[in-house]
Formats: structure tokens, sequence, C-alpha cells
């Protein structure tokens, strides 16, 4: 039985192979907000090994060939989504290159508590072991590994 039987009875039969046109695309950035870039950048540079970069005036967290633009007070973008993104209401996964039970250990040198896991979830290379935490602004936040 599927964890979520809504998802399961309302995936669409057609498969990615038979779409008429194929774009070359992948995912460049996305965006969080935070609250406080201090405890915010610290976070994101020490849990997750992020590059903490300016971009425009603006600051961003470089995670592997990924980016997170960084909203938060003082910063007025000028695009922004219908309802705007607020701290505390992203859900984004990162994958480990190792086995999970080095990123709980990482988690726990770092003072983050596990919330829940390690536990098999799907992601985008397939089935993984996973486990979830939030950032100081109350995001969910993942860590996957493929590794046995």
């Amino acid at each position: 039985m599927p964890h979520n039987t809504f998802h399961a009875s309302t995936i669409p039969g057609v498969h990615s192979d038979t779409r008429s046109y194929r774009a070359s695309v992948r995912l460049d950035h996305l965006v969080i907000a935070v609250s406080d870039f201090e405890r915010s950048n610290a976070f994101y540079r020490d849990v997750l090994g992020a590059r903490v970069v300016e971009i425009d005036g603006r600051v961003a967290y470089r995670v592997g060939e990924q980016q997170l633009n960084v909203h938060g007070p003082g910063v007025e973008p000028a695009m922004v989504a219908r309802i705007p993104v607020v701290p505390g209401n992203s859900d984004l996964c990162f994958e480990w290159d190792g086995p999970i039970a080095l990123a709980v250990a990482h988690l726990n040198a770092h003072g983050v508590r596990v919330e829940a896991g390690p536990i098999t979830r799907g992601g985008a290379k397939g089935a993984g072991t996973s486990v979830y935490f939030r950032d100081p602004d109350g995001t969910l936040l993942e860590l996957i590994s493929y590794v046995d």
C-alpha cells in the first residue's frame, strides 16, 4: 500500500518517454526565506556545507551545483511567487553522498535534532534512506542517501 494513496490514484498514466518535446532542463535555483540572515547563513554553511555568496546585493547558498536564493529581512526581490515564500514554509531534500548513519552523526555533532528517520523514501534516483530535520526557521529539510 503506498504511503499516500491520493498520489497513487492521481498520477497520470503518461510516461515521460512519450512526450512530444524533450527539453534539456534541470533545476538551477529555488528560493527560501529566512528571518535572520546571520543565524541562517551559519546553519546552511555549517550543517549543509553551503557556500554563502552575495549576488547583486542579495544572499544565496550554493549547495553542490544548485543554488538557494534567500529572501529575508530588508530584501525586496523584483519577482516573487503569487504567495511569496516565508520563513519556515519550504520543504527541501538534499542528497547525502555517504551512508545515512554518517548524516545522522553529522547532524548530531552540530546539535541538529533528527525529527524522523532513517526511513526509506523515493527520491530523484529511486529508493533511498532519509532523515528529516529543520532549519532555524522551521523549514523541513531532508537528507537522502542512495548508499547502502
